[in-house]
């Protein structure tokens, strides 16, 4: 017994119960199916660990999801709107950097979860008719980089973004792969800052590679899902997981104790 309690990787029955489902989440989201789960990972994961703890074990797992996306999506990929995007989020993301140790982590997932709320509550009450012009870019800009800024802090950056993308009302593969490509750059960009903040302790890196295995699990899953579902249904799905994200997200952020 003396031996499991000194493994340098967590060994608490609970931390699996929610990580487990967290990383299959995460899979399933970045593969294209149900894109806006995948922001649950951290707020469930956090229930066990810290926020910084679950974003530090959550990295090497986001990033291996990243390339099995990429991999899969590479042929739905949109680029001109994938060059647009990239360098507002990386801007995000740089703040995220300069601003982490400042910030509450539960401050900033509360108000991501509101802003996720209204952003849904107008398409609800105010929906866009079917020849309703793009968001402005300048929107996207902002959005972009809001969701580059919240992926840096709490792995919580499709909210933001699925504000600016999904009125665009593209395939359901080519949206779930241009976020992908996206969320790929932003988390590669990640990687430094996380090292100079000191979260990659041996435990975290531990408790990743034992996660490691739920990964391919996850995106096969959702690929093939994906492929199979109409576009109606597929946004319904995305708007749930949105909600359900929102709704966590202000939990944690204002009611938690």
């Amino acid at each position: 017994m003396d031996v499991l309690l000194d493994l340098p990787f967590n060994t608490d029955p609970f931390f699996y119960l929610v990580a487990i489902p967290a990383v299959l989440l995460v899979g399933i989201s970045k593969s294209g199916f149900g894109m806006g789960f995948g922001a649950l990972a951290t707020p469930l994961m956090a229930m066990s660990v810290s926020v910084p703890q679950a974003a530090a074990i959550l990295m090497p797992l986001l990033s291996a999801i990243d390339l099995l996306g990429i991999r899969a999506l590479r042929k739905d990929l949109d680029k001109k709107l994938l060059h647009f995007l990239l360098p507002w989020a990386l801007l995000g993301t740089v703040i995220g950097a300069v601003l982490f140790g400042l910030l509450d982590a539960k401050l900033v997932a509360g108000i991501v979860g509101v802003l996720t709320l209204l952003a849904l509550a107008q398409r609800f009450f105010f929906p866009p008719r079917p020849d309703s012009p793009p968001p402005p870019r300048w929107a996207g800009a902002i959005l972009t980089t809001a969701t580059g800024f919240t992926s840096f802090v709490a792995h919580a950056g499709s909210p933001p973004i699925s504000a600016y993308v999904l009125p665009l009302r593209m395939p359901p593969l080519v949206y779930a792969a241009t976020m992908n490509y996206l969320f790929f750059y932003i988390n590669l960009a990640k990687w430094g800052p996380y090292a100079l903040l000191g979260l990659f302790s041996v435990s975290n890196l531990l408790s990743s590679l034992v996660l490691l295995p739920l990964v391919p699990l996850g995106v096969w899953i959702g690929v093939r899902m994906a492929r199979r579902i109409s576009p109606t249904l597929f946004y319904r799905l995305v708007y749930t997981g949105l909600f359900l994200t929102g709704s966590k997200l202000v939990w944690d952020g204002f009611f938690k104790a």
